[in-house]
Protein backbone atom coordinates (compact mmCIF):
# COMPACT_ATOMS: atom_id res chain seq x y z
CA UNK A 1 0.00 0.00 0.00
CA UNK A 2 1.13 3.53 -0.89
CA UNK A 3 0.26 7.33 0.84
CA UNK A 4 0.42 10.01 -2.07
CA UNK A 5 0.76 13.43 -0.33
CA UNK A 6 -0.28 15.57 -3.37
CA UNK A 7 0.32 19.47 -2.91
CA UNK A 8 -2.42 21.15 -5.35
CA UNK A 9 -2.37 24.85 -6.12
CA UNK A 10 -5.70 25.92 -4.97
CA UNK A 11 -7.01 26.71 -8.68
CA UNK A 12 -6.34 23.31 -10.01
CA UNK A 13 -8.34 21.52 -7.21
CA UNK A 14 -11.84 21.53 -7.76
CA UNK A 15 -11.12 19.70 -11.35
CA UNK A 16 -9.15 17.32 -10.01
CA UNK A 17 -10.62 16.50 -6.83
CA UNK A 18 -13.83 16.10 -9.47
CA UNK A 19 -11.89 13.21 -11.24
CA UNK A 20 -10.44 11.46 -8.37
CA UNK A 21 -14.09 11.19 -7.14
CA UNK A 22 -15.28 9.97 -10.73
CA UNK A 23 -12.72 7.31 -10.63
CA UNK A 24 -13.80 6.13 -7.38
CA UNK A 25 -10.46 7.17 -5.42
CA UNK A 26 -11.00 8.43 -1.72
CA UNK A 27 -8.87 11.46 -0.11
CA UNK A 28 -8.66 13.48 2.81
CA UNK A 29 -8.13 17.62 1.54
CA UNK A 30 -5.97 20.07 4.02
CA UNK A 31 -5.99 23.38 3.18
CA UNK A 32 -1.98 24.44 3.12
CA UNK A 33 -0.01 27.61 2.21
CA UNK A 34 3.51 27.39 0.17
CA UNK A 35 6.43 28.90 2.08
CA UNK A 36 7.86 31.16 -0.36
CA UNK A 37 4.89 32.69 -2.67
CA UNK A 38 2.57 31.90 0.49
CA UNK A 39 -0.45 31.20 -1.77
CA UNK A 40 -3.23 28.92 -1.44
CA UNK A 41 -2.97 25.50 -1.78
CA UNK A 42 -4.36 21.79 -0.80
CA UNK A 43 -2.82 18.92 0.41
CA UNK A 44 -4.47 15.52 -0.84
CA UNK A 45 -3.67 12.34 1.21
CA UNK A 46 -4.35 9.61 -0.92
CA UNK A 47 -4.13 5.94 0.35
CA UNK A 48 -4.31 3.31 -2.62
CA UNK A 49 -2.86 -0.47 -3.59
CA UNK A 50 0.13 -0.14 -5.25
CA UNK A 51 -1.81 -1.34 -8.72
CA UNK A 52 -3.72 1.66 -8.70
CA UNK A 53 -0.90 4.21 -7.92
CA UNK A 54 0.17 4.92 -11.70
CA UNK A 55 -3.69 5.57 -12.68
CA UNK A 56 -3.85 8.30 -9.95
CA UNK A 57 -0.62 9.46 -10.95
CA UNK A 58 -1.82 10.25 -14.74
CA UNK A 59 -5.00 11.60 -13.03
CA UNK A 60 -3.17 14.19 -11.13
CA UNK A 61 -0.73 15.19 -14.25
CA UNK A 62 -3.81 15.65 -16.74
CA UNK A 63 -5.79 17.89 -14.08
CA UNK A 64 -2.84 20.04 -12.33
CA UNK A 65 -0.56 22.27 -15.03
CA UNK A 66 2.45 24.62 -14.13
CA UNK A 67 1.75 28.19 -15.51
CA UNK A 68 3.77 30.62 -15.69
CA UNK A 69 2.53 34.26 -13.41
CA UNK A 70 3.25 37.51 -12.40
CA UNK A 71 3.47 37.30 -8.43
CA UNK A 72 4.18 40.38 -6.06
CA UNK A 73 7.21 39.58 -3.73
CA UNK A 74 7.64 41.69 -0.71
CA UNK A 75 10.17 41.15 2.26
CA UNK A 76 8.17 39.31 4.90
CA UNK A 77 7.77 41.96 7.79
CA UNK A 78 8.44 44.86 6.22
CA UNK A 79 6.55 48.47 5.61
CA UNK A 80 6.26 47.02 1.91
CA UNK A 81 4.51 43.62 3.05
CA UNK A 82 2.09 45.47 5.66
CA UNK A 83 1.04 47.75 2.58
CA UNK A 84 1.03 44.82 0.04
CA UNK A 85 4.01 46.33 -2.31
CA UNK A 86 6.78 44.62 -3.13
CA UNK A 87 8.34 43.85 -6.69
CA UNK A 88 6.74 41.82 -8.66
CA UNK A 89 8.86 39.00 -10.14
CA UNK A 90 7.59 36.04 -13.01
CA UNK A 91 7.69 32.43 -11.37
CA UNK A 92 5.96 29.17 -12.44
CA UNK A 93 3.00 28.48 -10.02
CA UNK A 94 0.32 25.46 -10.20
CA UNK A 95 1.10 21.63 -10.94
CA UNK A 96 1.60 19.55 -8.72
CA UNK A 97 4.24 17.90 -6.23
CA UNK A 98 3.16 14.12 -5.24
CA UNK A 99 5.18 12.38 -2.70
CA UNK A 100 4.72 8.94 -2.56
CA UNK A 101 5.43 6.78 1.09
CA UNK A 102 5.10 2.98 1.58
CA UNK A 103 2.73 2.09 4.30
CA UNK A 104 3.88 -0.47 6.99
CA UNK A 105 0.29 -0.95 8.26
CA UNK A 106 -3.35 0.65 8.38
CA UNK A 107 -5.47 0.65 11.57
CA UNK A 108 -8.85 1.63 11.70
CA UNK A 109 -10.44 2.00 15.07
Amino acid sequence: MKLLIAIINKRDIRHLSDALVDDGVRFTEIGSTGGFLRAGNVTLLIGLEDQHVERTLSIIQSHCHAREEAVNVAHVGTQLDALGMGEAITTMVGGAQVFIVQVERVVVV
